[in-house]
């Protein structure tokens, strides 16, 4: 499951001072059973809109540590919520197979 979430930082906070947040809330969210992974990109032309990419075993995984999610998490989020606002574009299931291009 890919979990794709838009993230929009207030006039003057950083993409730099987000990412540093991010990586501390992804380092204990990764501990949780199931989780593959996060990335999170700029958009090309805007700094203040990020693209964030969750990768989970599946949505139950997810939900399973949504529903406990740690108290160091949520005092991250909390400390962001004033800079950022962020939105789900989507919960999106990965296929069955990939085809990449090789280089």
């Amino acid at each position: 499951m890919h979990y794709i979430f838009e993230v929009t930082l207030s006039p003057g906070y950083t993409a730099e001072a987000y990412a540093e947040a991010w990586i501390r809330a992804s380092r204990i969210i990764q501990q949780a059973p199931g989780a593959q992974g996060t990335r999170l990109h700029r958009k090309i032309g805007d700094p203040s809109r990020l693209l964030a990419i969750a990768t989970w075993e599946s949505k139950a995984a997810r939900d399973t540590m949504e529903s406990r999610l740690p108290e160091r998490v949520m005092e991250i989020i909390a400390e962001q919520t004033p800079y950022v606002e962020i939105t789900l574009l989507g919960e999106f299931e990965a296929p069955e197979w990939e085809v990449v291009p090789e280089p």
